[in-house]
């Protein structure tokens, strides 16, 4: 049994023993009964909410023979009428503070243990003391004797009416707070705090409907609900003097009060234009996009639900803009019934530096940022000392608030520094995203979730990270982590939390397996389950690649599909808090996943078929192709519509990063949670391909490509051996992706072009599959070739769309998969097996990893020769071949090796 499992087993036992019913059994069955000592605050929008509560309270605390007192003080109709069974004691805070909390505290004393009360609206209070501290100061009084005397307590406060700190010194020290609350005809009850008691959905909002009382377990609909409550935002933190107050200030008042036209337009105009640029910064291009697609009540919007202050960083600009070109372009209509909304919030790029200020993190991010590079170990030590840091006490209140506006809802915490997501700057995987399954009590969510800010910031020093930015002339420029907090899309099943499809796509398709397709209409990286798997290179899995243009066309036919397809599938455990990989027929055996028709292909009698109906047998095999997904909804087109809507107005091709489900009917939603300019690889110039190449001067050709170019005086070949690799030990194959690294360092130190070479899929997770390398281990190769031997498992995966793309594509590495068993491959086998090893040379101590690393020095092993190679795109063809060196210089080894290091 789990930790989770028995805690809610014995609260279980807890409950049978010394239940004490709210009245409600609906409300009994989400918080699993009162207990003697609990106090119960109701936020509530209207008094007769409370009212309604209040009397079936006490009506059923009467009838069980508890003594009930009703604490009349507030001018408001009353909350109680009398009642056999009921004492009314009024008292009268116009005495001030001091004589009302003093009455009560008699009163209670007065009537001792086990009590039933009923407080009038703790927000009336407000008025008569024209303070809103001396409020929560009274209940802090008050609640604790309540709780010693074992009674329980009713009190409630109007919804949005009072300061975070108020709220914030209530929620601490109640037992239970509940948020009651109507949107567009529809009542929800969300528990904020239940102390003492746990279950997997206790702090979810429920949609109140008569008699069943449902959590609200989808994504989107819980977005939907969430984002159309304006009171269900962070609650106003102390607003300072500076420019950013001053404006907001302004422009919140006249729009709340609807008045914005007592302000003159170009006053408007320049109020709007300043406020964005200090949200969203000073890029040229994604200034004039704010201006023209984000209004005034989105701006107002972002800062409502923004934790600190600053911008809000790269990705969190593209998500927002991406979605607001969609829904202000012509098809807004269709695409309002399509699109999920969002809910998210953002933790401003000034706290980053506050929290490494505060925790004397900042020398050390100046002083890495100068370093030449650090070892993992070294990093992990950074890590460390981010893991310890802490938040200033402000700021962790307004996480505790936006851990109550999600409750129990699995969120993700992604970096979005003010540099990702740009023209040309991707940084494309090299911070880190956080997923939180938010399970368990409100202070172990709000830890969790503390807990991965902090891995977010630390990744901001990472090698990865420090070595893309070095290399992209970025590492002196001003680089802030501010944080996006995003709804995990998807759907609980049992214990698994996942979206039914998750992916990315490009408005242009440079992945031509065919000469079919129209590369401008774009393509689909599709994956069942979390999209880690879309934009990682991750386990044996091959995510379906869809072109928009021919959507039903696959690089593969007949039973290689079952091969080339997704077998595993990321997920939230909620039990065990964790991202999680299983097997996809084990999943849907686990979690009975209902609809599997639109995107499984099933085999009978040795052929693959689609399903005509959702009656499936999960024993029988089953491959995610997604056909019917394909072939019977609007997906491909939705998809084709966005790329293209977006496209157009960034003047620029786009990546973008979505998730979508699809119900019994074929309807499809979308929500787009991340959008980028797309990196685009190509030559300036005409690529030909040699037409008089002699046989034997041909190393390798491909006809698998997804960028172009020409590099010639390449000068050495870094050779990983397929077999040699097949056989190596572990530690043997984990050791192998430092040592390139370091060839990478001293031969990209040299300013020699070379070629890496290697098994399987270079930079995947699994090491059986490749060679696990970074962005900082490759980063100097001009050409990258993964080597496809399909008898050692070693078939590479084409790596379009995930990060690892990116950064080839960015630092103009051309890349292509090469299949020496295949016929027109002409891999000159005998030049990689013959040619000398000159690791020992250039590193004698890694002397014992030559025969899995193989550093070739062409001009010695051709006798005279450089390579060349040339790729070009369109045409699908690529070939590295020898030609003699003539001009340039000539490397020897015996004058190099007090250089190598």
């Amino acid at each position: 049994m789990s930790s989770a499992a028995g805690a809610e087993n014995s609260i279980l036992k807890y409950a049978d023993k010394d239940k004490m019913t709210s009245g409600v059994f609906q409300l009994d069955e989400i918080i699993h009964y009162f207990r003697l000592g609990d106090n119960v605050v109701w936020e509530v929008e209207n008094l007769e909410d409370y009212r309604y509560f209040a009397n079936r309270f006490i009506r059923q605390a009467i009838k069980s023979g508890f003594t009930c007192v009703y604490v009349r003080f507030a001018p408001h109709e009353p909350i109680l009428e009398t009642m056999e069974g009921l004492d009314i004691v009024k008292v009268d805070p116009g005495s001030g503070f001091d004589f009302f909390s003093s009455q009560v505290h008699r009163i209670i004393e007065f009537y001792g243990i086990k009590v039933y009360y009923v407080f009038d609206n703790l927000s009336s209070l407000m008025v008569e003391w024209a303070t809103d501290e001396l409020v929560a100061n009274f209940f802090k009084a008050t609640c604790p004797y309540l709780f010693d005397l074992e009674t329980i307590g009713y009190f409630c406060l109007t919804r949005g009416k009072h300061s975070h700190s108020t709220v914030a010194g209530i929620r601490e020290t109640t037992q239970v707070l509940i948020d009651y609350y109507h949107i567009n005809d529809m009542t929800y009850v969300h528990p904020l705090k239940v102390y003492d008691r746990y279950s997997q959905n206790m702090f979810l909002p429920h949609l109140v409907s008569g008699q069943k009382w449902e959590p609200i377990l989808d994504s989107g609909q819980a977005a939907t609900i969430s984002s159309n409550d304006r009171k269900k935002v962070l609650k106003a933190g102390t607003l300072g003097t500076a420019p950013w107050d001053t404006v907001y200030r302004k422009l919140k008042f006249h729009y709340d009060m609807g008045i914005m036209d007592s302000i003159p337009e170009p006053e408007i105009i320049a109020l709007k234009q300043e406020f964005s640029r200090m949200i969203i910064g000073d890029h040229p291009r994604f200034n004039s996009l704010s201006d023209r697609y984000l209004t005034l009540e989105d701006l107002l919007c972002i800062r409502d639900r923004m934790i600190g202050s600053g911008r809000i960083g790269g990705k969190a600009v593209g998500m927002l803009l991406s979605r607001s070109i969609i829904m202000s372009s012509e098809n807004k209509a269709a695409f309002s019934d399509i699109m999920d909304p969002h809910d998210s919030f953002y933790i401003g790029s000034d706290v980053f530096f506050t929290f490494m200020i505060n925790n004397g993190l900042f020398l050390l991010k100046i002083k890495l940022s100068d370093s030449s590079g650090m070892t993992k170990e070294e990093f992990d030590e950074v890590e460390k000392k981010f893991l310890e840091g802490r938040f200033p006490e402000e700021i962790t209140e307004q996480f505790r608030d936006m851990i109550d506006y999600f409750g129990q809802a699995p969120i993700i915490v992604r970096s979005s520094s003010l540099q990702e997501d740009n023209y040309g700057n991707a940084f494309a995987g090299k911070y880190r995203s956080e997923f939180c399954a938010n399970q368990g009590s409100p202070e172990e969510r709000l830890e969790a979730f503390m807990y991965a800010v902090k891995l977010v910031y630390a990744s901001a020093l990472n090698p990865d990270a420090l070595a893309y930015r070095k290399t992209r002339g970025l590492d002196y420029q001003d680089e802030q982590m501010a944080i996006l907090v995003q709804r995990v899309s998807g759907t609980p099943y049992k214990k698994y939390f996942f979206p039914a499809l998750a992916g990315v796509s490009f408005s242009k398709n440079l992945f031509r397996w065919t000469k079919r397709i129209d590369s401008d209409k774009g393509v689909i990286r599709l994956v069942f389950g979390m999209g880690t798997r879309a934009v990682d290179r991750v386990g044996r899995d091959y995510p379906r690649m869809i072109a928009v243009s021919h959507p039903t066309l696959r690089p593969e036919t007949g039973l290689k599909v079952m091969k080339y397809s997704q077998w595993d599938v990321d997920v939230l455990d909620l039990e065990e808090k964790e991202l999680i990989t299983l097997p996809f027929q084990e999943l849907i055996r686990e979690c009975d996943y209902p609809g599997l028709r639109m995107f499984v292909s099933v085999m009978n009698d040795g052929y693959l078929t689609d399903p005509y109906t959702n009656t499936i047998d999960c024993s029988q095999p089953m491959v995610l192709t997604f056909n019917n997904l394909i072939k019977n909804t609007r997906f491909v087109n939705i998809l084709e519509q966005i790329l293209k809507t977006v496209e157009q107005v960034y003047e620029h091709p786009v990546d973008i990063e979505f998730t979508a489900s699809v119900d019994q009917k074929g309807k499809v939603r979308i929500n787009i949670v991340q959008c980028r300019p797309m990196t685009t690889p190509g030559s300036t110039g005409e690529i030909v391909i040699p037409d008089n190449i002699k046989k034997e001067n041909v190393l390798f050709r491909s006809n698998m490509l997804i960028n172009e170019g020409t590099v010639e005086n390449i000068e050495y070949v870094v050779y990983v051996d397929p077999e040699a690799y097949e056989m190596a030990d572990l530690d043997t194959k984990k050791s192998v992706g430092r040592i390139l690294g370091r060839i990478n360092d001293i031969i990209g130190g040299m300013d020699s072009a070379f070629i890496l070479m290697g098994p399987g899929r270079w930079g995947s997770s699994n090491i059986e599959l490749g060679v696990n390398t970074t962005y900082s281990e490759i980063g100097h190769a001009s050409l990258l070739v993964e080597i496809a031997r399909e008898k050692a498992g070693h078939t590479p995966e084409v790596s379009y769309g995930t990060h690892f793309f990116q950064d080839i594509v960015e630092e103009g590495i051309i890349y292509m998969p090469v299949y020496p068993s295949t016929k027109g491959s002409d891999f000159n086998e005998a030049f990689f097996r013959n040619s000398r090893n000159v690791l020992a040379d250039m590193m004698p101590e890694y002397e014992h990893f030559s025969d899995v690393i193989k550093v070739i020095n062409v001009y010695e092993a051709s006798g005279g020769s450089n390579a060349v190679v040339v790729a070009n795109l369109h045409e699908q063809n690529a070939v590295c071949y020898l030609e003699k060196k003539t001009i340039g210089r000539t490397w020897k080894l015996n004058k190099l090796k007090g250089q190598w290091h």
